[in-house]
């Protein structure tokens, strides 16, 4: 099974696109006292936007199979 070259370069674009906005979140929302263990790292939030995009970026497929009987 070979998957076609459009489908990692979207989910690179999405995966990037998803990195960016979770270290801007951290960096325009997240908390500076460190008391919050998600929003006070921006590895961590980077990491969480990443596979957000990631999610959002992979398609889905149904390949269902209708008998006609």
């Amino acid at each position: 099974m070979k998957l076609p070259k459009i489908k990692w370069t979207k989910l690179a674009i999405f995966g990037g696109i998803g990195m960016a906005l979770g270290y801007a979140y951290y960096f325009f929302i997240g908390c500076n006292s460190g008391a919050c263990p998600l929003t006070s790292n921006p590895f961590i939030t980077s990491g969480y936007g990443l596979g957000a995009g990631l999610l959002l970026g992979f398609d889905v497929e149904k390949n269902l199979k209708v008998d006609d009987e």
